[in-house]
């Protein structure tokens, strides 16, 4: 198989699982945010709670008007939640609430991965600032050479893989954690309570699967471009 039909080939394997890891979450959340957990606590009240537990007093738990947003900033020592996560006492409040504020043990304890994709934030912020003007001078324009513009696509792609490829372990170990962390701490209770987490979280992360497929795909076709060229 040649290297520009793999990268066809995982194009579309992202696109497809793109949308049905979409299509997963939004349905897991809708779902299960109107479970309401056993322990009657928000998603803001579990955060709390798991950072006190995990002795880390230097994180703000903060509210963002962002729907599924939610996030950790380590920049900041933020732990952004979403409205819909902030203040319902539900199952998938608390799943939501717990895998963010895994990232904020993760970077209490100095968790490598998320220390490596830290480090590589910039360039990939530098990189997605750069690739629109790269397919606009290149492919569109054609201001920039044709064969240079394939080979700065590569380029950046190449950095673009990389950070999505560190992601990967960086938000599994911290659904990892916070599926454990739920049930040591008796907020989410074995049966209904444990499978709407789970559900919730692993539909999450086909999405970060998604990304980094649709990320080598790319790479591999400007590669491919690139060698076509020379």
């Amino acid at each position: 198989m040649s290297l520009f039909a793999l990268s066809i080939i995982l194009i579309v394997i992202a696109l497809v699982l793109g949308l049905w890891a979409q299509f997963r979450v939004k349905s897991a959340f809708a779902k299960y945010s109107q479970v309401r957990n056993s322990t009657d606590m928000t998603g803001a009240d579990v955060a709390r709670q798991i950072l006190v537990a995990a002795n880390i007093h230097d994180v703000e738990v903060v509210e963002i008007n962002d729907t599924l947003g939610d996030h950790y900033d380590p920049s900041s020592k933020r732990l952004c939640l979403s409205s819909e996560v902030y203040h319902t006492p539900s199952v998938a409040a608390a799943g939501i609430a717990a895998h963010e504020t895994g990232h904020a043990i993760q970077h209490a304890r100095a968790y490598a991965p998320l220390q490596a994709r830290m480090a590589v934030v910039p360039a990939t912020e530098l990189t997605s600032k750069i690739l629109p003007y790269i397919f606009i001078g290149g492919f569109f324009l054609h201001i920039i050479p044709g064969q240079m513009a394939l080979t700065l696509a590569a380029l950046c792609y190449g950095v673009l893989t990389v950070f999505q490829l560190i992601t990967l372990p960086v938000e599994f170990d911290a659904s990892r954690r916070a599926k454990i962390i739920l049930g040591q701490m008796g907020i989410i209770q074995a049966g209904e309570e444990a499978l709407g987490v789970n559900r919730v979280l692993n539909a999450a992360a086909l999405t970060y699967v998604a990304a980094f497929v649709s990320s080598l795909g790319w790479l591999l076709y400007f590669l491919s471009g690139s060698r076509r060229n020379n």
